[in-house]
């Protein structure tokens, strides 16, 4: 497990440095449809991904881990009790709520997910006003609403829960109990290539093993907006797209996002 400091990094560029050095070994809970991008992800920024979500390993697993992503895409029986262990392991952990709202499996897991205080819930606008109980859910897994529609939600989920709450969309919001941030950018083509978004939690937990949960939201964000505004220029798709996106993450310096955010060290 990494352990942070009372000097954990501050700034994206800052936090990214810090999981280039520490390669947190990040324990993905997540769906079937995105683990090979979510773990090629990882392994581009950085991190050192592990897709344990067998009952009777994953709460051992957390346990060692840096950060744990728990994503209720694909929530089987199985995954659901992984996750029960995972989220009780005293590691950082960040709650993706896929689709919940209209599903009923998923939407009671992640209410009862929610005891064990998740470090970061990350989700689409539609996804986190259903969270908070405003909401009835989007379209699948795709948002009806936009992050500012969800911005009261997401400050009363981030009051209740004490979780860093980051809402996905054209700009992202991410909030706490005491602060709010925007992060402007990125390309369209991410919603266009399966497991974008869910790779980005996954991102979440591996910044989360380094940083304070806020500050671990904003950098990922911040290095999903820069990376893809570069693989887009080089891209004519949603394919080439996906490929040069994994390229970005693994060629994104701390300098290019102290260019980009105007920070300094």
């Amino acid at each position: 497990m990494v352990v942070r400091t009372s000097s954990s990094p501050s700034t994206p560029a800052e936090a990214l440095e810090a999981v280039r050095r520490a390669a947190p070994l990040t324990q993905c809970i997540t769906n079937a449809v995105v683990t090979n991008f979510t773990a090629n992800a990882l392994l581009a920024l950085g991190a050192a991904p592990a897709m344990c979500d067998i009952p009777g390993e994953a709460g051992m697993f957390a346990g060692i881990a840096g950060g744990v992503l728990v994503n209720l895409g694909t929530p089987t029986a199985k995954q659901r009790d992984a996750a029960r262990e995972a989220v009780v392991a005293g590691t950082p952990w960040v709650l993706d709520p896929v689709a919940v709202g209209a599903l009923p499996v998923r939407t009671a897991l992640a209410h009862e997910l929610l005891a064990a205080r998740p470090a970061i819930i990350r989700g689409n606008a539609s996804e986190i006003l259903a969270l908070a109980g405003t909401g009835a859910g989007g379209r699948g897994v795709d948002a009806t609403d936009s992050p500012s529609d969800a911005r009261d939600a997401a400050v009363a989920l981030a009051g209740r829960t004490g979780a860093t709450v980051a809402v996905s969309g054209e700009i992202d919001l991410i909030v706490d109990a005491d602060r709010e941030t925007r992060i402007v950018g990125g390309s369209a083509l991410l919603t266009q290539v399966t497991g974008g978004g869910c790779a980005l939690g996954a991102a979440m937990a591996a910044f989360a093993a380094v940083t304070a949960p806020f500050e671990a939201a904003v950098a990922a964000s911040t290095v999903w907006a820069a990376a893809s505004e570069r693989a887009a220029r080089s891209s004519r798709g949603p394919g080439s797209f996906a490929v040069a996106f994994l390229d970005e993450l693994a060629a994104l310096s701390p300098d290019d996002l102290e260019a980009r955010t105007g920070g300094g060290r």
